[in-house]
């Protein structure tokens, strides 16, 4: 399979289980195909819609029985393949707003179009801008979206 043909399939499969997944309250973060010879994994990762807060098991189990139970009935991907169904981490990259509003309150390392990294806790966003609480300084910065090339969650202990 192209690469080509395998981004067509994903695209697919990502609009087959978009509305499945959006009935279990989640949001489709990915999905992707990897194939290893004869064997074929897929990889769906889901998150919760909006805004900060954890995903817990019961609901990724549900979202799974749902995911499953489309990919079963609708047999998209030939042969025998291996589903699994994620989060995007602890440690996710962020790059929408979506993905930023995820992570409020939690500490992210951002780097801006300028190289400079930051490192603290996200404490505000909007549709165009980031306000992160910068680590050692009791200052804020507020950074456009766009001018942030890379970002990541970080875990701290």
């Amino acid at each position: 399979m192209t690469d080509a043909s395998a981004r067509s399939q994903e695209q697919s499969l990502h609009q087959l289980l978009a509305p499945v997944v959006e009935q279990t309250g989640l949001f489709l973060e990915d999905v992707r195909l990897a194939r290893a010879g004869k064997y074929t994994t897929l990889r769906v990762v889901v998150d919760l819609l909006d805004g900060p807060g954890d995903l817990d098991l019961d609901t990724l189990g549900e979202a799974t029985r749902a995911i499953s139970d489309a990919v079963d009935a609708a047999d998209p991907v030939a042969g025998q393949y291996t589903l699994e169904v994620s989060t995007p981490g602890a440690e996710r990259e962020l790059h929408t707003p979506r993905h930023f509003r995820r992570a409020v309150g939690h500490r992210a390392v951002v780097t801006t179009a300028e190289e400079q990294t930051l490192e603290g806790e996200v404490t505000a966003v909007d549709a165009d801008t980031v306000t992160l609480t910068v680590d050692d300084s009791p200052r804020t910065i507020t950074i456009a979206l766009a001018d942030i090339p890379t970002a990541r969650m970080v875990v701290s202990m």
